[in-house]
């Protein structure tokens, strides 16, 4: 009996966007080969995303800033963007800072609250 695999690509799941883990302190070298994988990974996966684990960079400066900055620079060139893992509050903090807004996991978007909605009644208020 033999196996033979269907024909077509195989299933992949294109909700699930690609990782980049970012380790230890990146020199100015590197960055360019790190931009090359974000566009790669992006161009590869087609989901537009490329999630960049951040915590193992160290402590955030603007070594970081100017590599992510570079980084959120190649994804746009492919069509696609970066979201951060596992950042420093103080990274977020810096990024702010310098006027980069990068999209972080696990962080809930910010909107608008809905109309007409209370977050609390307080016993004796009148219906609205």
């Amino acid at each position: 009996m033999s196996s033979v695999p269907p024909p077509g690509l195989p299933i992949v799941d294109a909700m699930t966007p690609a990782v980049l883990v970012l380790a230890g302190p990146v020199t100015r070298d590197e960055v360019a080969g790190l931009c090359d994988q974000v566009q790669g990974r992006l161009e590869a996966s087609g989901v537009g995303v490329l999630v960049c684990d951040v915590g193992g960079l160290g402590p955030p400066g603007l070594g970081v800033v100017d590599l992510l900055a570079r980084l959120q620079l190649a994804a746009r060139r492919a069509g696609g963007r970066i979201r951060l893992r596992d950042a420093d509050p103080a990274l977020h903090a810096l990024l702010d800072l310098v006027g980069l807004r990068f999209e972080a996991e696990g962080q809930p978007e910010q909107r608008e609250p809905a109309l007409g909605v209370e977050e609390a009644v307080e016993p004796g208020d009148p219906p609205v």
